[in-house]
């Protein structure tokens, strides 16, 4: 593909000026380690002020904020910093652990909060119904955290499939792994069926069904064949320093699915913390006039392992063009962090909706489901 025709894929952006003029109250909700990286991104924006913090662990919210600098309130429960009207609170970013997500960010919006919610969503897909009924009820902006769809190469696969260089797709083979990746730096929290819930499915796995599913416009899962393993997260081996970690792993370290969905696409999806293996393969995008690859990494986190190929027919000749990877210009935390404000500001629309991310919960909570029962099930999704 020629340079000028690469170029039709691309949009010219210009950097907004932020008004500060304004200033959002913001609070932390859980102050482990992914509320760092929401820490030092707010801390770039002019519009926003920290005002409060909360952790159910006496003095880790304390310690937190004096860790960064920042004078803020700060409290044992969600509930506690939420009921404070005092501090007029704008947003919140919920970063506790999966099983909590629900429950703050319901409580969050129900107290007319903004919400930037981490990823996964939550656990089950009747939590994420519940998440979405106390959204349309408070009429506040919610955003769930799926920073790599920020990404200007994850832009680049929308944008193809958009531009009906692939036809109509009706296969996709997706996922993504580590060879040796379980993320026990910072504890057991991940990897707790009390905490967490869920394993690599919703660490990873849902930033891999995001990128596919985005692309081509979130059609709506109707069965899952589901398939998760732990062999790995049970072996005392793995932790080399804490082998006790083997006897509270929970959750997931592997998983694969087959998914049907609406417009006759079928979904090949595989997902690891832990495998005897690189990669689990490509992620390839099949359409009926053209396919496209999209190279995975060795420790998949979301991103794009190498220049695409888009393999299509020139005057009825087989050809292939590579897709180069593109320049994102700013850091995709600080892109989230900033969509979100703007959203609040403005009255936008989320930057990821909860109206898609239903369907990616309601994939993950099919495969958990599917693997339990050993058979395919059919996905019923109410309509929210």
């Amino acid at each position: 593909m020629s340079d000028s025709i690469l170029d039709l894929f691309k949009e010219n952006q210009e950097k907004a000026v932020v008004d500060a003029s304004k200033k959002l109250r913001v609070g932390i909700i859980g102050t482990g380690w992914i509320a760092d990286a929401h820490m030092e991104s707010y801390k770039k924006q002019p519009d926003v002020e920290i005002v409060a913090a909360a952790d159910l662990v006496d003095g880790k919210a304390e310690a937190f904020m004096k860790k960064w600098g920042v004078e803020a309130k700060c409290y044992l429960s969600h509930k506690e910093m939420l009921d404070d009207e005092s501090l007029g609170l704008d947003a919140v970013s919920v970063c506790t652990y999966n099983r909590t997500h629900a429950e703050c960010a319901i409580y969050a919006l129900n107290k007319g909060v903004h919400v930037l919610l981490e990823k996964p969503m939550c656990v089950t897909l009747d939590e994420a119904v519940e998440i979405i009924k106390a959204e349309k009820a408070s009429g506040k902006v919610l955003s769930i955290g799926f920073q790599p769809r920020l990404d200007e190469n994850m832009k680049m696969i929308k944008k193809i499939v958009d531009s009906g260089a692939l036809g109509d797709v009706y296969y996709i083979q997706t996922g993504g792994g580590r060879r040796r990746g379980i993320p026990t730096p910072f504890g057991t929290t991940f990897i707790e069926d009390k905490t967490a819930g869920i394993g690599a499915l919703g660490d990873i796995g849902c930033y891999s069904l995001d990128m596919v599913l985005n692309a081509v416009g979130y059609p709506k899962p109707l069965t899952v064949s589901g398939y998760k393993s732990d062999f790995f997260g049970k072996q005392p081996s793995t932790y080399p320093t804490h082998p006790e970690y083997a006897d509270k792993f929970g959750v997931d370290d592997f998983a694969a699915a087959f998914v049907r969905l609406e417009g006759g696409i079928v979904l090949d999806f595989r997902i690891a913390w832990a495998m005897n293996i690189d990669t689990p393969g490509d992620t390839v995008i099949l359409g009926t006039k053209g396919g496209l690859r999209i190279p995975s990494t060795e420790c998949w986190n979301g991103s794009v392992g190498g220049p695409m190929t888009l393999y299509h027919e020139v005057c009825g000749q087989q050809t292939q063009t590579t897709v180069p990877l593109v320049k994102t210009e700013g850091g995709l935390f600080d892109l989230k962090i900033r969509s979100f404000l703007d959203a609040c500001k403005y009255d936008l629309p989320a930057p990821v909706p909860s109206s898609q991310i239903l369907y990616n919960q309601a994939i993950i909570d099919g495969i958990a489901r599917s693997s339990e029962l050993g058979r395919e099930i059919e996905l019923e999704i109410p309509e929210v």
